[in-house]
């Protein structure tokens, strides 16, 4: 199988099996796909909801791989024949990604040893401080595991120290400057000497100049920080909370696992598309007897099935990935096929020229879930798979179609997929009143905050801020600030 993944042109690390039975399987699931991890009662909480599941009939686990290198994928010891060719086919799809995907570049591929390593760390501070004082600790922070910038490792959030640096010294250069009447105006445009006048009005650049001088000294004279609101709430933390020795060693192990974790949130659909339309291409063609073809048709066709309330990331993922080969193999792209209007000749359109292969080999290293879904669900697709945007009637009480216009159901699925569905919050300043308070901003975006997770979840970053908190959003089309002093919560009106 291995063989005829690579000839494929699939480029996966060294991918080790093992056979287990669900109990260990479902542990391994509760665990996030690991075998080892801290003792915590959300790990039991997972297992007993899916072995309950299990149990009942309602759902079953086929296997489970690991981003690591070399790659762990564990197969159910129960599984038919046919069941465990297609489950390790399609572990060859999800290693080929894990290894190729721009998301996962920056990910740790020692992670089994890290996490071995945290459990390790954890227990110690367990046998020191008590159980329940480190759970407590734990629950605080696993609370605000999602308050995380999952583009930093790609981009430069915070400038460079060398260029902090170099700036600080151009500014005493000029405020020696200005202390000796030689004042170098900001924000001058070049000009010749004759529209200098014209294009500078001198004063205009005073008034800048004055307003530039009161803002650093409102600034200095608030001692508020930092400078630009910080999307990784989690590393504000790390770098300005009250924490003991032991408290920041957990908190920054939970970061590390919760940035290990999110690219998985980023490509759920595009990672189990792609290994999807592997195991469908090996299977189909290399990996089935006579006597085995309906026995994979029954299993796979019960993966790929769509259920009227929810989205089925295995099905949207690989009849994407079909999609965009049959266009680039028939030429459907670029200015001469979005122009085209006539639904006869779109239809019979087919330059032929072999593409699709590459492209989604393309796709696959380059896009997230957000930018595949934005750059290549068509309004064509859609109508082919019926698809729907659906909202809630409060006078029937039910969900309900909202709409099968395009533009609607794209809207709906990018906005269920930014920032895993969840709000963007960030900090706005770490000495809100100049008294050390903690200030955040939620950027709103039509959708409310859930209050009562809000004030939850305050209440556990004032735990761990051990000063109050406050989050700005917006309650009734009304700018409302929710606070926690230690004590009691607070709903007023921002200021």
């Amino acid at each position: 199988m291995a063989e005829i993944a690579r000839g494929y042109k699939l480029d996966f690390f060294e991918t080790i099996f093992e056979f287990v039975d669900y109990e260990e399987i479902s542990m391994m699931a509760a665990y996030g796909g690991f075998p080892v991890r801290y003792p915590h009662w959300r790990f039991g909480a997972e297992y007993d909801e899916l072995m309950k599941g299990y149990s009942y009939g309602l759902q079953k686990i086929y296997e489970m791989v690991i981003n690591t290198d070399p790659c762990y994928a564990y197969l159910l010891s129960c599984n038919a024949l046919t069941d465990q060719k297609l489950v390790i086919a399609h572990v060859y799809g999800h290693c080929d990604f894990f290894k190729n995907n721009a998301w996962f570049a920056h990910t740790n591929r020692k992670m089994l040893d890290q996490m071995a390593n945290h459990a390790s760390r954890i227990n110690r501070y367990i046998d020191r401080y008590g159980y329940e004082t480190v759970e407590q600790f734990i629950d605080a922070c696993l609370s605000i595991e999602d308050l995380i910038d999952p583009y930093s490792p790609h981009i430069r959030r915070t400038p460079n120290p060398d260029q902090v640096r170099a700036e600080k010294d151009r500014r005493d250069h000029e405020d020696e400057q200005e202390e000796h009447g030689l004042p170098e105006p900001k924000g001058k445009f070049r000009a010749k000497d004759y529209m200098d006048a014209y294009i500078n009005p001198p004063d205009v650049l005073e008034a800048e100049h004055r307003e530039r001088r009161r803002q650093e000294e409102a600034k200095a004279a608030s001692r508020s920080f930092p400078e630009e609101p910080q999307r990784d709430v989690m590393l504000f933390l790390l770098q300005h909370a009250p924490l003991r020795e032991w408290q920041h060693d957990v908190l920054a192990m939970i970061r590390d696992e919760a940035y290990y974790f999110a690219p998985q949130g980023q490509t759920k659909i595009m990672n189990e598309g792609w290994a999807s339309y592997w195991h469908s291409t090996i299977m189909t063609r290399h990996g089935l007897t006579d006597a085995e073809v309906i026995d994979y048709a029954d299993h796979h066709s019960g993966t790929m099935a769509m259920s009227p309330s929810r989205l089925n990331p295995y099905k949207i993922g690989i009849e994407l990935f079909r999609e965009i080969e049959e266009r680039w193999n028939k030429g459907q792209f670029g200015a001469e096929w979005e122009e085209c209007d006539d639904h006869e000749t779109r239809k019979r359109w087919d330059k032929k020229l072999g593409l699709g292969r590459d492209k989604i080999f393309e796709v696959r290293r380059i896009h997230n879930d957000v930018t595949f879904i934005d750059t290549f669900l068509t309004e064509d697709f859609c109508r082919k798979h019926r698809m729907f945007s659906f909202a809630y009637n409060e006078d029937s009480g039910d969900y309900e179609i909202k709409s099968r216009e395009f533009k609607e159901i794209k809207k709906q699925l990018l906005t269920s997929l930014t920032n895993f569905g969840r709000p963007f919050i960030y900090v706005f300043d770490g000495n809100y009143r100049n008294r050390g308070e903690l200030y955040l901003r939620h950027d709103y975006a039509g959708v409310e905050l859930k209050q009562d997770y809000a004030q939850d979840t305050l209440t556990n970053l004032q735990r761990l801020w051990a000063r109050p908190v406050h989050i700005e959003t917006v309650i009734d089309d009304e700018k409302k600030v929710i606070s926690f002093d230690g004590t009691r919560h607070e709903v007023r009106g921002a200021s």
